[in-house]
């Protein structure tokens, strides 16, 4: 039962990632007050009306559907403190210049792996769970608890890390019945840093991100092998 979990983990990623990246664009040029549970629901909520109302040109133009996650990307995710803890150890050792390099590139990895899981997201599916109180010795961090449907009628437990920023309320990382994505993928780039070194993972993030995003010019699927040197 244990080692089915990271495998349902993955196959949850791209739908719950699409869930945690994407929130109201009318917070992104006003002061966040939200509540931590807010910016979840109403994440959920803002992504269903996009794609309600623009499916049919999101399918058929999958820039368009890039353009449309990157919008609403940044008001809601930490995308530079969720990639340095990816990063792990080896931002310790790297320049500004490669951290600032491997942030970026891994975001715009993540943006086209994922991006085209947008278009099956089903708020109906998701509850999300009144919060609890938060951890007296952090106040500036805590976890929205929410279950997700499957398509075979059980559920899956998924919780969002977020921590109070200058901005607001921002997710860092998303757990998936107890796996950690930032976790998760700082296990499986360290194996790879630590073998081919970071500017050769930086390089090879790159070309995947180009493969993916012509791929998506062409027509063809946007989604890929999301492990890392696949």
């Amino acid at each position: 039962m244990m080692a089915s979990r990271p495998r349902k983990a993955r196959r949850l990623v791209p739908s719950l990632l699409a869930l945690a990246l994407l929130a109201s664009a009318t917070h992104a040029h006003a002061a966040d007050t939200r509540t931590p549970t807010e910016v979840i629901q109403e994440t959920a909520n803002a992504l269903a009306l996009r794609v309600s109302a623009d499916r049919t040109q999101l399918e058929a133009n999958p820039t368009q559907l890039y353009t449309l996650v990157d919008e609403v990307l940044l008001p809601v995710f930490d995308t530079r403190y969720a990639g340095q803890l990816v990063l792990g150890r080896h931002g310790r050792a790297a320049s500004k210049e490669q951290r600032d390099a491997f942030v970026d590139t891994y975001y715009d990895y993540l943006l086209r792996n994922y991006a085209s899981s947008v278009l099956k997201f089903d708020k109906d599916k998701v509850e999300v769970f009144p919060p609890r109180p938060g951890d007296p010795n952090d106040p500036k961090r805590t976890v929205v608890r929410t279950s997700m449907l499957l398509d075979d009628g059980g559920t899956a437990a998924v919780d969002y890390s977020l921590r109070l920023t200058d901005d607001g309320w921002r997710i860092f990382d998303v757990r998936i019945d107890g796996i950690s994505y930032v976790q998760t993928y700082r296990s499986q780039f360290d194996s790879e840093i630590s073998a081919r070194g970071l500017d050769a993972v930086i390089e090879r993030l790159r070309a995947e991100t180009e493969r993916l995003g012509t791929a998506g010019r062409e027509g063809t699927s946007t989604s890929a092998n999301p492990e890392p040197g696949a």
